[in-house]
């Protein structure tokens, strides 16, 4: 078996022994087996890394939908725990989910410039500049042009 079609089956069948104790059928392991095979495959993991957030995501979505499930069906104060359960690894997938894009290069970027040098003649906008992505559609929020010196 070459080496990342076996990375990708240790993935899944990590992903599939996260799957809730309660799945005790074979066809009810087969089905969550899809379901978690299908899920790896939309999010398109490219190499080992992304295959394990990937994995981690997929675990983090099914425990956190554990535990609305076991929210809905308890009375306080099970139900406040269950929740509460649910929220922190709600916030964890969405964590995993920005460390996913921040690898993929989706995260956001930020330029800083430091020196601005506006020779005679020249013009300099300073302030924070938008573009709407229609032509030459810039706009200047709250800034002047600045003449050179």
């Amino acid at each position: 078996m070459p080496a990342a079609k076996a990375a990708s089956h240790v993935l899944l069948k990590q992903t599939v022994n996260s799957a809730p104790p309660w799945l005790v059928a074979e066809e009810q392991i087969s089905q969550y087996a899809v379901a978690a095979g299908r899920a790896l495959i939309g999010i398109q993991p490219n190499g080992e890394l992304e295959g394990m957030l990937a994995a981690q995501l997929i675990a983090c979505h099914n425990a956190a939908m554990e535990c609305y499930r076991r929210a809905m069906n308890s009375q306080l104060p099970a139900r406040d725990y269950h929740l509460n359960q649910a929220n922190k690894l709600s916030r964890t997938y969405s964590t995993l989910l920005d460390s996913l894009n921040k690898h993929r290069g989706k995260g956001q970027q930020r330029v800083t410039v430091e020196h601005v040098h506006v020779h005679q003649g020249g013009q300099a906008i300073v302030g924070h500049i938008e573009h709407n992505g229609e032509g030459d559609g810039e706009k200047n929020r709250g800034s002047s042009p600045c003449k050179g010196v």
